[in-house]
């Protein structure tokens, strides 16, 4: 099972291309897996005969598992091992508090003198498994970034076994590295004989207050276990703040119809649609506002050159957020074109990791549902998201105290006050209403 990523701990078996006794030559695709972010099909590496299946579809392999063998001319397949990495359900992540979370002073106590009990004991091996032959993130104490953040080995194994959630230290490595001392900190910081404070109800005491009433449970997958987990870090660890505004699209929804009846047929056509001019004005407004075009980097800010926007795509049970690079340099029908392929593989989840990774800011449209305004969660690194609400023919006082009816469009601008003050803010949520109200200006 290949790694995807270094936050990827497994993949499912989706498809088998191959059966067991077939010719494989070096190339050809054996299997399919699917991620909590996308799926993929798995090629061959060198050529012979597939002896050995060792996981079907539905099942579940840990990153570094034997999916299956293949063997050359005149090998023998071996003795398989039982399938310990074999799993029906979806993942449960390991518990952030040991059983002994009680004595973590006590235990800490050695290592922190450098006297460790065993110091003149060699070193006993570390017993691989025939299914398990690589160590993933699971086995050493979580991933190696968490937000975006290098978590240094000993620093994960120490937080795993006193109990300590790494989402909330702040490293003090380079580049905002957690290291043991970080860790250590903590712990020492940490109350000495109990557990940390609960984020929730547990199952079961849901699960009792519910017990006379019917209802279904739906297992988590991995696409909806990393979102919770991930917006709950967000919440938790971005001071959001909002900035809401209202947009008049006359002049837009003229120059889109113009531009829509006038685009060429065949393989140069496109269709724009509003979200591909909120898409533009964004990128645009966050070159013309460098300072917002920023993320957090713990202990420093990065400030970009260009504008890697981000747009939220729904799928069947989640959400998906491709990244258009470089969206200030690009022309409407090229962000249109290429907004649709990114929509198209997100819902087949065939997007590659650096197709929806990174961006320094985001769009999340619902308008197409009829919500009239919200408030969007940032997903970090990113520093800013935009919340777009539908269109809608609203009254507006003339100046000679008439009314007339204009479209108008309500969006809000989620900004991480780290990065962003709230005049900052201000100004980029301007500059990109002027871009929406004088379209024009996009295209020169």
């Amino acid at each position: 099972m290949p790694q995807l990523g270094e936050t990827v701990a497994e993949g499912k078996i989706t498809k088998w291309f191959k059966q067991a006794g077939d010719i494989v030559a070096p190339g050809d695709n054996l299997f399919e897996i699917e991620t909590d972010k996308t799926s993929m099909e798995v090629p061959a590496t060198f050529g012979g005969t597939l002896s050995t299946v060792n996981f079907q579809v539905g099942d579940v392999a840990k990153v570094g598992a034997v999916v299956a063998v293949i063997l050359g001319e005149g090998e023998v397949a071996k003795p398989a091992a039982p399938q310990a990495q074999v799993s029906k359900a979806a993942p449960t992540p390991p518990p952030l508090i040991p059983a002994n979370a009680g004595n973590r002073t006590q235990e800490l106590g050695p290592r922190l003198r450098g006297d460790a009990p065993d110091a003149g004991r060699p070193p006993e091996p570390v017993k691989m498994e025939l299914f398990r032959e690589v160590r993933t993130p699971e086995r050493n104490f979580g991933p190696a970034r968490i937000g975006g953040i290098t978590v240094t080995p000993l620093a994960r194994r120490l937080a795993g076994e006193n109990g300590i959630d790494l989402s909330r230290i702040t490293g003090s490595g380079p580049h905002g590295r957690i290291v043991a001392r970080d860790v250590e900190a903590r712990i020492v910081q940490a109350p000495a004989g109990g557990p940390a404070p609960a984020s929730g109800p547990s199952a079961s005491d849901i699960l009792a207050l519910y017990r006379d009433v019917s209802f279904e449970e739906v297992p988590l997958d991995g696409m909806r276990s990393t979102i919770a987990a991930r917006l709950t870090q967000a919440k938790q660890i971005i001071p959001h703040f909002y900035l809401t505004a209202d947009v008049t699209l006359d002049a837009l929804l003229k120059v889109r119809g113009e531009a829509n009846a006038a685009a060429p047929q065949g393989e140069d056509g496109y269709k724009l649609s509003v979200n591909d001019f909120v898409i533009k004005a964004l990128a645009l407004a966050l070159k013309r506002v460098p300072a917002a075009n920023a993320i957090w980097a713990q202990d420093r800010i990065l400030r970009f050159q260009r504008a890697d926007v981000g747009v939220a795509v729904a799928l069947d049970g989640g959400l998906m957020t491709p990244v258009i690079r470089g969206a200030d340099g690009k022309s409407l029908s090229e962000i249109s074109n290429e907004m649709r392929s990114l929509a198209e593989r997100a819902r087949d989840r065939k997007l590659k990791p650096e197709e929806y990774q990174g961006g320094v800011s985001a769009i999340s449209n619902l308008g197409m549902y009829g919500v009239r305004e919200f408030s969007a969660i940032i997903n970090p690194p990113q520093s800013t998201i935009l919340a777009v609400g539908a269109a809608q023919r609203r009254p507006v006082e003339t100046e000679d105290g008439g009314v007339r009816f204009e479209s108008q469009m309500t969006v809000t601008l989620s900004c991480d006050h780290r990065v962003i003050d709230g005049a900052l803010g201000a100004q980029l949520l301007a500059a990109l209403k002027g871009y929406l109200e004088q379209p024009v200006t996009m295209l020169v």
